[in-house]
């Protein structure tokens, strides 16, 4: 397997220096594997573009994720890094969950949503990511809808475009 931080290092957050050509390299479960232990990296920029790399690669093989539910459930609870956070939300709803799991997941995107101080990036992302759930569990709907009614108030123009988007209004 080639040397995946080679191609995560260096550069600033404004880069995704090579995360692109990591997501080409990932061709099976075992790699995949190994990219994940980048998550855990004490490098931000590594983090980042770990976490981009891993959300591009499960948006065609969410399965990859199954193997690592419990590790994105956890840094979802632990995450500082904005970057770091706005990948996880997108990535939640590929997850395969207990309930228990969801509850937690679920709690911690809505926390992300109506939080004022978190990035918008990350607000915009956990919105999207509680609709995708919302659409596969039904009992979730009317929490998202209590959600969407107390974000309505929210003067960031992003939070407001993604709900117009989400609600088709």
């Amino acid at each position: 397997m080639h040397n995946l931080l080679q191609y995560l290092q260096g550069g600033d957050l404004r880069s995704i220096a090579g995360a692109n050509t990591v997501v080409t390299l990932i061709k099976s479960q075992q790699h995949f594997d190994g990219l994940m232990s980048f998550l855990f990296s004490k490098d931000r920029l590594v983090v980042m573009r770990a976490a981009d790399a891993i959300e591009k690669i499960t948006l065609q093989k969410p399965e990859y994720l199954t193997a690592h539910s419990h590790t994105i459930v956890n840094l979802m609870d632990t995450a500082v890094d904005k970057e770091l956070k706005w990948h996880l939300a997108l990535m939640a709803p590929r997850l395969h969950l207990s309930s228990e799991a969801l509850e937690i997941v679920w709690n911690q995107l809505t926390d992300w949503a109506k939080d004022q101080k978190e990035s918008k990036i990350v607000r915009v992302n956990a919105i999207q990511a509680l609709f995708e759930l919302s659409r596969t569990n039904n009992n979730l709907k009317s929490a998202l809808d209590l959600t969407i009614q107390d974000l309505k108030t929210d003067k960031s123009k992003s939070i407001q475009a993604r709900l117009r988007k989400l609600t088709g209004t």
